[in-house]
């Protein structure tokens, strides 16, 4: 079984960390949507938005995330919290492979993140508030984008791996063995 799926979810939970260790375990590539636009960008995606600011870099996330979904073969790919704000992202999400959305709340977050300053939506003002703001503007589209829902609340990485893949084995299966480009079929 070859693996494509993408994760979604607020920022901070776990996109990247379970993501890199999905892609090897699967033995496929790992892609954070976020650092390839670091790498796009030429900056930190907190100095491009204080600089040019949020509409701009959505408009250039949009053009990343189209390039990586048009490259073939199995992979992970991590996306940044905003990527499912623009339809046509989500859209390319669910074309792309199986989505799965790393659903945490906006406390359990606030636990791992409340330290980071790397995350420009989250600086100022009272985080605990823009958290559960965010939570409130973007769950309903991680929940439209999905194919399935990860709780990721209380399990370690290594269980949570084991979840994710047991999941997408699951739509493997039902899928049947000559489907191997993991995109869903009948959703």
């Amino acid at each position: 079984m070859q693996i494509r799926c993408a994760l979604v979810g607020m920022p901070g939970s776990g996109k990247s960390t379970v993501g890199r260790q999905l892609a090897h375990r699967a033995g496929v590539p790992f892609i954070d949507l976020d650092h390839r636009l670091e790498q796009t960008l030429g900056t930190t995606i907190r100095s491009f938005f204080e600089a040019e600011g949020e509409a701009r870099f959505r408009d250039i996330e949009a053009q990343v995330l189209a390039d990586v979904a048009r490259q073939p073969g199995g992979m992970v790919l991590s996306t940044g919290g905003g990527a499912v704000l623009r339809p046509e992202n989500r859209e390319v999400l669910r074309q792309f492979g199986n989505v799965l959305y790393l659903r945490a709340s906006p406390e359990e977050i606030f636990k791992r993140v409340k330290h980071d300053k790397t995350r420009p939506l989250l600086q100022g003002g009272n985080p605990m508030d823009k958290l559960r703001d965010l939570y409130a503007q973007r769950d309903h589209l991680y929940r439209e984008t999905a194919h399935y829902v990860i709780e990721t609340g209380r399990p370690s990485v290594h269980t949570l791996v084991n979840m994710v893949m047991m999941q997408l084995e699951m739509a493997h299966s039902a899928r049947g063995p000559g489907d191997t480009d993991g995109a869903p079929t009948g959703q």
